[in-house]
């Protein structure tokens, strides 16, 4: 009787040896290989900013399209003036085309 308990009792500890060595292989080999491997990708961030950038592109043009429809209706068949930037509050001058006052009004 005791040698099969001694034999069950071994095969315990073996089984919980090889369940320890099988765990620890996986984990070393994997911690060896880990400055090996390739970077994680980065595709899904360019895509979410490239994204972004065409949304304020298309939204920089509907609203540059709206400001000339509002300019032609109140003064049909003359040119539409420069403008001005929306997000920016600092001075802003026109060097190459129409001349903008430059009281504080529009600074």
């Amino acid at each position: 009787e005791s040698l099969e308990m001694q034999g069950m009792w071994s095969q315990l500890w073996r089984k919980y040896a090889d369940y320890k060595y099988n765990k620890f292989e996986r984990f070393a080999v994997w911690e060896m290989i880990e400055p090996y491997r390739r970077p994680k990708t980065f595709t899904a961030l360019i895509t979410i900013y490239v994204a972004a950038f065409y949304t304020g592109v298309i939204g920089a043009a509907v609203t540059e399209q709206i400001y000339k429809e509002k300019f032609w209706e109140e003064h049909p068949g003359k040119t539409v003036p420069l403008m001005k930037p929306i997000f920016y509050r600092g001075p802003w001058r026109v060097y190459r085309g129409e001349a903008i006052a430059s009281d504080a009004s529009s600074q």
